[in-house]
């Protein structure tokens, strides 16, 4: 058997003990969180604290430190992790001479590779020639500066074959045996900043690993953490479709509104050329403090977003002098000078699974080839479209067998709000029974209620502006009080 294959199935037997592992750590976890429970905050109130932190570091140190490309190879061994200088006090130096507020740091990246000590696999820090933990470090070093703590965690893992294709369930209970060790060993985690979940690049849906069930956890251990998908801006703006905080990463092409955003946000981006240190890093020149300040940090926390910029420690475990000096330089320049103005109400985050998504359709009739089926396509750059000439337009979906819901959200096509009044009914026992009348001008208008139980749901657009269209409809059973 080759050596790969021999790393696979000692990974494979190792992942069946991980259901256990989690009962064992989530059941410790209670107990450790009813001894040392935090007093639970409102949702708006945690966002209106994270958008006044303003500026943050984004540390990307893990194995692809010690490779050429930011992917690491899922079969780098342990041993090419081997820092000889890491200095986490460092870090948390610059981060404060920049006048930050708080870190995050790449717990685990696309790899596998765990930079704390794990339980839940072998392929951890470890069993890396430095043999100390990575994360508590940095929490120690930056809670002693007064910063906040956040960690990053990459649910795509090339390692453990947590990919399209080979997910399990214990994948999902290592995910869920991880996440518990990260949010019970090391005090208090002000976000949790996860990557990989329904981005085109990774292929993991909302479904396949659940984010209700996650989300869920997060809050259990530890309430007044923030839940962040760094994916969410495939989403629209105008809501959290999973997630606490809207995020935009800047190298990928998502840039929030300087104009009409009304959300908690944050928009990350590297002062190198990379997330992970390269070789070049200490004679190529940095992103020019004057400008991140001017073009960035300013204007963002003007509109209620976070500004967290990406330093990345060398293969010593030293930021290079280079960004130090950058740094220093932005702190000179800026300070951050507190209270902001009042976050708007928002509708809180969407996080369970939409149960309407790519079921049957039918609607009044539509207009030329946008019909009924693009509405609930998962695709909000698709909509269906009513016809001109029908005055008092409709769309129903049919969920083929009755189950609960309470929540339905309706996100209009085009670039403005023509729905102005519509009726929402549900079908129980084949009968219709009316639920909610709405009326208001929001572009996604969401509707939280009572559960009930149903097959079909139907939406009636009583008083419009324009012909409607609708991007998308969702329906969920949400099970979680997003304002506590």
């Amino acid at each position: 058997m080759s050596k790969r294959k021999l790393t696979f199935v000692k990974n494979f037997k190792s992942m069946k003990n991980i259901t256990y592992l989690f009962v064992i750590l989530f059941l410790f976890a209670i107990s450790l969180n009813q001894s040392n429970a935090q007093s639970p905050k409102r949702l708006i109130d945690l966002q209106q604290e994270f958008v006044e932190l303003r500026f943050g570091m984004f540390i990307h140190y893990n194995i692809p430190t010690y490779m050429s490309d930011d992917w690491a190879d899922p079969d780098a061994p342990p041993s090419i992790f081997n820092p000889t200088k890491l200095d986490c006090n460092q870090w948390a130096s610059a981060a404060k001479d920049a006048n930050m507020s708080y870190g995050c740091l790449t717990t685990k990246h696309h790899s596998g590779f765990c930079i704390w000590d794990t339980k839940t696999t072998d392929y951890n820090v470890m069993n890396s020639p430095y043999k100390r933990d990575v994360v508590k470090e940095f929490a120690d070093a930056f809670r002693k500066q007064g910063l906040k703590v956040m960690l990053y965690y990459s649910l795509l893992d090339t390692h453990h074959k947590l990919r399209p294709g080979w997910i399990n369930p214990q994948h999902i209970d290592m995910v869920k045996a991880q996440l518990t060790e990260l949010l019970t060993g090391y005090g208090e985690i002000t976000a949790l900043i996860i990557d990989g979940w329904d981005a085109p690049w990774s292929r993991i849906s909302y479904d396949i690993i659940p984010f209700a069930e996650i989300y869920r956890l997060v809050k259990s251990l530890q309430p007044n953490c923030l839940v962040m998908d760094l994916n969410a801006a495939k989403y629209p703006p105008e809501v959290l479709y999973y997630t606490d905080i809207k995020s935009y990463e800047q190298g990928a092409g998502q840039h929030i509104s300087r104009e009409t955003n009304q959300l908690p946000a944050l928009s990350c981006l590297p002062i190198n050329t990379h997330w992970f240190w390269k070789e070049n890093f200490p004679a190529t020149p940095v992103k020019d403090p004057a400008t991140l300040v001017k073009d960035n940090l300013i204007p963002f926390n003007n509109i209620w977003c976070n500004f967290i910029l990406n330093v990345a420690p060398n293969r010593d475990g030293l930021i290079d002098d280079n960004a130090v000096a950058a740094l220093k330089e932005i702190g000179k320049l800026w300070k951050n000078e507190g209270s902001l103005p009042k976050l708007p109400p928002n509708d809180g985050p969407v996080i369970s699974s939409n149960i309407a998504k790519n079921k049957p359709t039918n609607s009044s009739w539509s207009y030329d080839m946008n019909i009924m089926d693009f509405a609930n396509d998962d695709n909000f750059r698709s909509a269906w479209q009513s016809n001109p000439s029908v005055r008092t337009p409709w769309i129903e979906i049919d969920l083929g067998v009755e189950q609960p819901f309470n929540t339905i959200t309706i996100a209009e096509g085009g670039n403005r709000s023509n729905i102005r009044i519509y009726r929402i009914e549900y079908m129980e026992n084949n009968v219709w029974k009316h639920l909610v009348t709405g009326n208001n001008d929001k572009k996604i208008k969401v509707e939280r209620f009572n559960p009930v139980w149903g097959n079909k749901v139907r939406i009636t657009i009583e008083q419009y502006e324009a012909p409607p269209s609708i991007a998308e409809i969702g329906i969920y059973n949400e099970k979680y009080d997003v304002y506590h």
